[in-house]
């Protein structure tokens, strides 16, 4: 496990990651992260962008996917046509 260090929230809701940590982490200014809420606990998790081949692979899947559950390209447009109609 990693270093402990305390920070706080800025009256803009941002809080600093102390440097020993982002050092430790490899992070940089602009890496991005999702963040997960939950009672008084708050967690970030670093994000990247999928390179081009890993998101290749995972299109490559999605359409192996969609073709095994019967979705054509037209039951896909009617299906978003519907949603966006429903937001109306």
């Amino acid at each position: 496990m990693g270093g402990v260090a305390t920070t706080k929230l800025s009256s803009k809701g941002q809080v600093v990651i102390p440097e020993e940590i982002r050092k430790e982490l490899h992070l940089k200014s602009g890496d991005r992260f999702m963040v997960l809420g939950r009672g008084d606990t708050v967690i970030l998790k670093a994000i990247e962008q999928p390179s081009l081949e890993r998101f290749e692979a995972l299109l490559q899947e999605a359409t192996v996917r969609a073709k095994k559950a019967g979705l054509t390209r037209s039951s896909i447009k009617t299906a978003i046509r519907q949603a966006r109609h429903k937001k109306k």
